[in-house]
């Protein structure tokens, strides 16, 4: 897919890997809408300056993604501005803290309805504009915290884990209409996700739990994803960007 000209919707698209998501997108002439619960005035002031000189559209929405008439409302702001929607990547996530015994009833609640029905509701919105114009790209972001179990964050790990599963159904369910699912999992992304990591936490990830012994950056992520927007011959996949931590034995 060449992303010129394309409008592309980016939830989450104040900070992180959606910041870079969007910013990367706006480097290749797309129009982008982010849509996210929190204005972040720099960010969307950089994202709307380099907009304006790649002559592409920008659009901010104000929205909270685990809520399904936000999912449905900010669809159709995109549409009614924009004209259509070309490309979705979902960005938009909380971490979730807790084991079994820890995390509330409605915590684990509000874990499925920020990563998987979140999910499901922006898709459900998107795809008909997509069926209708024969053509289009959902991008999930899964995580690497749903591949291998991880302590201390079951909710969060559970609800990540369903990402690339609802990435291949809803592939098989789209490929007739020429429209592409797919997710990425990152690792351990340098983020605000990693504040609340102690320095210690943070050596112990580096010097023993990540083969390449270092973090990864938005960026990383970021470029990855606009890979798997421009190959139009992968759909239903997961693509892995945690600089092997997931791959290793000990």
């Amino acid at each position: 897919m060449d992303l010129r000209q394309r409008v592309c919707m980016i939830t989450g698209g104040t900070s992180g890997i959606g910041a870079a998501t969007a910013m990367a997108l706006v480097k290749r002439g797309a129009h982008v809408a982010v849509v996210a619960r929190t204005f972040r005035g720099e960010t969307l002031e950089s994202l709307k300056t380099l907009a304006s000189a790649e002559d592409s559209e920008f659009l901010f929405v104000q929205g909270d993604l685990g809520n399904a008439d936000d999912c449905r409302r900010s669809v159709d702001v995109v549409c009614s501005v924009l004209g259509h929607v070309d490309v979705l990547v979902h960005a938009a996530g909380h971490p979730f803290q807790g084991g079994l015994f820890d995390i509330s009833d409605g915590e684990w609640l509000r874990a499925f309805d920020t990563h998987v029905h979140s999910s499901f509701w922006l898709s459900r919105a998107v795809a008909p504009h997509m069926i209708r114009q024969k053509s289009g790209a959902i991008l999930l972001i899964g995580s690497a915290a749903g591949l291998r179990g991880c302590a201390g964050a079951i909710a969060y790990g559970v609800a990540k884990g369903a990402l690339p599963q609802f990435a291949r159904a809803l592939a098989r369910e789209l490929a007739n209409d020429n429209i592409r699912v797919n997710c990425v999992s990152p690792g351990i992304i340098r983020t605000p996700f990693q504040d609340m990591l102690t320095p210690e936490q943070v050596e112990t990830n580096i010097s023993s739990r990540i083969p390449l012994h270092r973090e990864g950056q938005p960026e990383d992520v970021a470029h990855a994803i606009v890979c798997l927007l421009e190959n139009e011959f992968v759909t239903g996949e997961n693509f892995v960007i945690d600089g092997g931590m997931s791959m290793r034995m000990v």
